[in-house]
């Protein structure tokens, strides 16, 4: 398991790094745009709102918005078409795997260590 943990993490390791700073880029010009965001215009003419409901226009994807859209495509791999939403998803599975051979490994090491009669802590030096 430690040899494909290793050499996965290897190849993996560029578009994990990609999908983790984009995700927070993409969720940092989120909170950007939020504070940002204009009061509520009227709601156009014709138009009659549910009761019960605050309507309200979608706001134009200008400024803060604009990059919102863009880091998610980035994000997802929408931006380099299929290959790049394929990469996506094969991060996603790497990152199930490296999240469930990591538990794997620990939980083998903790084992040897408590057969060995070691010092059964969950994390040691």
């Amino acid at each position: 398991m430690r040899k494909w943990h290793r050499w996965l993490s290897v190849l993996f390791g560029v578009i994990l790094l990609w999908i983790a700073v984009t995700g927070v880029m993409s969720q940092f010009a989120d909170l950007v745009a939020q504070s940002e965001r204009p009061a509520a215009a009227a709601v156009p003419a014709g138009f009659t709102c549910p009761d019960g409901m605050t309507c309200r226009p979608k706001p134009a994807p200008d400024g803060a918005r604009a990059w919102v859209g863009y880091l998610h495509h980035l994000h997802s791999g929408e931006e380099f078409g299929p290959v790049g939403t394929a990469l996506s998803i094969m991060g996603g599975f790497a990152l199930m795997f490296f999240a469930f051979s990591g538990l794997w490994m620990y939980v083998q090491m903790w084992r040897a260590r408590k057969d060995r009669a070691q010092k059964p802590g969950w994390f040691w030096k």
